[in-house]
This record gives structure tokens, sequence and C-alpha cells, in this order.
């Protein structure tokens, strides 16, 4: 009897380490996929790099050829004084000029999308850059699939975390849409859209105002004034937003939405005319079937 014991006593230790190596292997391999995944958001960011240089071309004049005011021969022999004229900006730069003028900062970052396209991923079409929060990644926008990225990183390897991305079904790539939706994972490791969950908090919603998105030709500046639970229902697919009407109502319902994370700024001005929203989307955990969005309203129009 006391061989039998001690044989079952063995049988059982054996596999008392048999399950505590799975369970290290497994644990292991969660861990190196936090890892990856957080190395994989990382490197996106860190695609840009900042510059402490001004963006914008100070207003500048033209001088007449000969120095000095420029005399021109009249019969009076008087002479006209030829008033310098400002040197045109760029759309980029008159985009910054406006940002600085309502008083925003600028953000010391050095975008090159056009490298960024040649060296990383085609289809990368901006850059997104939200302050107090890790968003500050590119957008991209698959020519075929509106849900490749997804479920693809940028790389093109297959996983999380991802990429942050819009739908070429629903939005252009010029963000002059009334509604331009991005979409991005809600990562516990606080990477990609998993750090808009801050603004759940009343205090970080009113310290942290602005969402800022690189394009070619501009420099867009938004002020948030939404953040709320929602359901999963595609915006797009159901809300005509071109439609003032329809754009102001559904902006009137989710101001009645009441619930524990609801922050709607009423202060910020929603007509529908002319405006330009940004609206974005991500999961929340143990919540699959409600999503959280955070949006915000073009300042700088053109």
């Amino acid at each position: 009897m006391e061989q039998n014991n001690g044989k079952k006593f063995n049988v059982w230790a054996f596999l008392a380490v048999v399950f505590t190596i799975c369970a290290l292997i497994c644990i292991g391999i969660l861990i190196k996929t936090s890892i990856d995944q957080k190395n994989r958001a990382d490197e996106m960011s860190g695609l840009v790099g900042t510059t402490s240089s001004e963006r914008v071309v100070p207003v500048q004049t033209i001088a007449p050829e000969n120095g000095g005011a420029s005399e021109v021969a009249a019969s009076t022999d008087e002479t006209e004084t030829v008033e310098a004229t400002p040197e045109p900006l760029d759309p980029f730069e008159a985009s910054v000029k406006q940002i600085e003028e309502a008083g925003l900062a600028i953000p010391e970052l050095d975008v090159d999308l056009d490298n960024l396209r040649e060296t990383v991923n085609p289809d990368i079409y901006a850059w997104i850059y939200v302050p107090g929060t890790k968003v500050n990644y590119p957008v991209l926008q698959h020519p075929t699939d509106d849900t490749h990225y997804l479920n693809y990183n940028i790389d093109g390897s297959k996983g999380y975390p991802g990429c942050i991305y819009s739908e070429k079904k629903y939005n252009g790539k010029d963000f002059q849409d009334a509604n331009t939706v991005l979409y991005g994972h809600n990562m516990k490791n606080g990477t990609m859209f998993g750090s808009l969950h801050k603004y759940e908090d009343e205090d970080f919603f009113y310290e942290n105002r602005y969402i800022y998105v690189y394009t070619d030709e501009r420099l867009l500046a938004y002020k948030i004034f939404a953040a709320y639970e929602y359901s999963n229902e595609h915006l797009l697919y159901n809300h005509d937003f071109e439609s003032a009407y329809d754009f102001c109502r559904f902006f009137l319902l989710a101001k009645g939405i009441r619930s524990m994370h609801s922050i709607f700024d009423e202060e910020v001005e929603l007509t529908g005319e002319g405006q330009h929203v940004i609206t974005l989307s991500t999961c929340i955990n143990g919540k699959p079937e409600n999503r959280f969005l955070v949006q915000g309203v073009l300042i700088n129009e053109e």
C-alpha cells in the first residue's frame, strides 16, 4: 500500500509540474504578445520625428526692385508709391496660421506623408495626434477592403494592434466630409485608441480639448466637444451627416445620452452648415455592443 501511495504521489507531482510549466509558457506567450503589440504601436508613433522649428513662414513684403518707393512718371511730375504686397502662404502654412490665430500651440511634429507612403505603406494618407493621450499615429485607408486595417498591421502582418483607419466607402481622404470617422482598437496597454478612454474623466476632457490631423495639404485642428458611450451601429451607414437636419438631429440626441461616461460641451455650436466633424471610435471593455466616441469640430475651416 505504501508503494502504491508513493506512485500516486509521484504521478500527481509530475502532473503538477507539467501544469506549472504549461502555465508559465502560456503566461510567457501572453507577455510576449502584449510586448510585441505595444512595440508595433510604438514603432508607428516613432515614424515621425519632432522639430522645434516653426512651420509658418512669416508674412513678408516684396521690396521694389530699385529699393524704396517706386517712382512712376506722371504728367504732373508727382510720384506714386506702390505698396508692397504680402507673399501668399501655401495651404499648409495658411492652415497653421489660422490655428495660431486661434491661440493654439502648434505640435512639434515633423510629418512627411510622401516619405511614409514610399517607405512604410502606400495606404497612409494622414497623421493624427491627440495631446494628452498616446494617439500619435498614421491614418490609413485600404483601397478595396474597408475592414482590412482592423485585422492587419501597417507592415502587412495579421493581428493586433492593427491601424488607425477610415473606410473608403464612406469617407474621402481630405477630411471634407461632414463627419469623418476613424477607427482604432482599444488596446489594454493604452496604445492605438485605448487612451481615448481618458476622456471619460471630465477634468481630463476639459484640459485636453484638441485633435490635430496632418494631411498633404493642411494641418487641421478640431475642438473636442463630446465623449460618450454609444451603440455599435455604423454611424455613416445609419445617419446622413451631409444633411444639416440629420446632422443636428444626431447630436441633439447625443446630448440627451445620460451615462456615467457621457460628456457633452453644449457651448460648442453645431449647425451642420458647412461644419466638419471628426469622430474617433473604439471599443469598450466588457461591452461588445457599445462603442466609445470622442468627437471634435474643425476650427480652422478653409
